[in-house]
């Protein structure tokens, strides 16, 4: 071939490469600081959604995009959309008028997991198509709860389960399994679970480890209750051991004065197990305080055996009624005191906002004693009390294996509040953790832990699960005083390619989805 033939043909195929691939896409970000949920460090770029999912990431130097809408993001944070493992937000999925879960999707949450602490809605399939006839503001990861299956099976009596209940129960573990439901949660703190014992809740995990699910359980005892922190972590371990699948500790902490500084030996015990081969993970709320309900925080699990019918048959027992007293004020102790045990929802407003101290002087009498005039007013009544030490959240906070959680119950700011207020008090105050490790395991790590596929990533091909907030101004509102407020500083949420939140704005649109487990 002639020189100059040769010379015209590669300056053909030069301009043929120079030329740029063209894409449309529905929504493009740009000018943001990006977070992908992965990496270390931030980046500059573009993301480019078509439909429901992340259609390009990175520096389009090469590649000309036309999108239908363009969000300018200077200066602010771009991430995946955090993934909120324990939240019982199922209460109000099923409302018509409070399924768009604004208080999560204020913090930046695109998807909650509910059915935690081994308290779901069954059967799942039920609920699954309530969530989506009427839709729902996030997307939702469905559990199967112990508790639950427990109370139609065996009932609410202190009893071991006999071997054909445990079957009974292993088959509506498969049911539910079968419908979608990425795992088994159990609340062995609370009664019934707090009566079964460990041979059979791993009966139960092996049917969630058949079919590729994971356990996450809220511990017999974050304290010393019954079988003590260090012990009801041996046994999670050995669930996982024996029943071959990933185990989650939800809320991991020190609760409660008889336990304090205990974290170290705690994540040594994990570690080994870790190195054993068990996958052991855990999530945490960013709060020296707890809540839960007041029979559940200090009444005696022995004395509810039944139902709360019988916890006052009991404390009408004469013979009974004195030691029930002892055994609530022993546990009113382990939780700090009467002074730590704040009242955040009930049934009488007069208790509403008062610690359990300042009730009882008020009706002159003993805390202990207070603690049933208050239960006899109502089943909602709610406690938070503060319990924990700063060393113990911190020193879980920094390892990798623990991922940002809420816990989200009505009464306590962490529903309205967790995950701008890690960032605010740890990332940027107190600098506990750095920013990408806040991001990471709020969003790509949860996804792992739960195996839920294509979400918690800026990757292309994924779905687009996107969040955009400002560093300066993003940050937790809700307190102990008024629980109720919405965080600050989102301005946009993206779920499921569609656009939520706005400007800080929510749009009234339902984009969640109910996820289901891919077998």
């Amino acid at each position: 071939m002639p020189i100059k033939y040769i010379f015209l043909v590669l300056a053909f195929s030069s301009f043929l490469s120079c030329k740029k691939k063209e894409i449309s896409v529905d929504i493009l970000i740009e000018n943001g600081i990006i977070y992908n949920g992965v990496d270390k460090n931030s980046s500059k770029g573009v993301i480019a959604i078509k439909n429901d999912r992340i259609a390009f990431v990175g520096n389009p130097n090469n590649i000309n995009i036309t999108a239908d809408r363009v969000v300018d993001d200077k200066g602010l944070i771009v991430c995946p959309g955090f993934i909120d493992p324990h939240t019982h937000a199922d209460r109000e999925l099923r409302k018509p008028e409070k399924s768009h879960n604004l208080s999560f999707l204020m913090q930046g949450v695109t998807t909650v997991v509910v059915g935690n602490d081994g308290n779901s809605f069954f059967p799942s399939s039920e609920f699954k198509k309530l969530y989506e006839s009427h839709g729902i503001g996030t997307n939702a990861v469905l559990l199967v709860g112990h508790n639950t299956l427990r109370k139609m099976v065996v009932g609410r009596s202190n009893k071991k389960a006999t071997e054909e209940e445990i079957k009974n129960m292993q088959t509506l573990v498969q049911r539910e399994m079968d419908m979608g439901a990425f795992g088994l949660s159990t609340g062995l703190y609370y009664a019934p679970g707090s009566y079964s014992n460990t041979k059979e809740i791993i009966a139960l995990a092996q049917i969630a480890a058949k079919n590729n699910g994971i356990y996450d359980t809220h511990l017999r005892d974050e304290s010393s209750y019954t079988i003590g922190l260090k012990a009801a972590v041996e046994e999670a371990i050995e669930i996982g051991r024996q029943a071959k699948l990933p185990i989650h500790i939800s809320h991991i902490k020190c609760l409660g004065v008889d336990v304090w500084n205990q974290s170290s030996d705690i994540i040594t015990l994990i570690e080994q197990g870790q190195h054993e081969g068990i996958d052991i993970t855990a999530n945490q709320y960013p709060y020296d305080a707890s809540a839960t309900g007041l029979q559940s925080a200090v009444v005696p699990r022995w004395a509810e055996s039944g139902g709360k019918d019988s916890l006052y048959i009991r404390y009408q027992n004469v013979k009974l009624k004195q030691t029930i007293l002892e055994e609530t004020k022993k546990n009113i102790a382990r939780r700090g005191g009467a002074d730590k045990l704040l009242i955040v929802m009930t049934e009488d407003s007069t208790f509403l906002g008062k610690n359990l101290l300042e009730i009882s002087e008020n009706l002159n009498l003993s805390p202990e004693a207070s603690v049933f005039e208050i239960l006899k007013k109502g089943n909602t009544t709610r406690v938070a009390s503060f319990n924990m030490t700063s060393k113990d959240i911190s020193n879980f906070m920094k390892q990798p294996w623990v991922v940002t959680g809420s816990d989200g119950n009505t009464g306590h700011p962490r529903k309205y509040g967790s995950f701008p207020r890690k960032y605010h008090k740890y990332v940027k105050e107190d600098k506990v953790i750095n920013m990408a490790t806040f991001i990471n395991n709020s969003s790509a790590k949860t996804a792992e832990i739960f195996k839920i596929p294509n979400r918690g990533k800026l990757l292309e091909g994924y779905f687009a699960d996107i969040i955009v907030f400002n560093p300066e101004k993003y940050k937790d509102k809700a307190s102990y005083k008024d629980a109720f407020l919405y965080a600050e500083g989102l301005e946009y949420s993206i779920i499921n390619g569609v656009i939520t939140i706005e400007n800080g704005v929510f749009n009234q649109k339902l984009n969640g989805r109910v996820l289901t487990k891919k077998k």
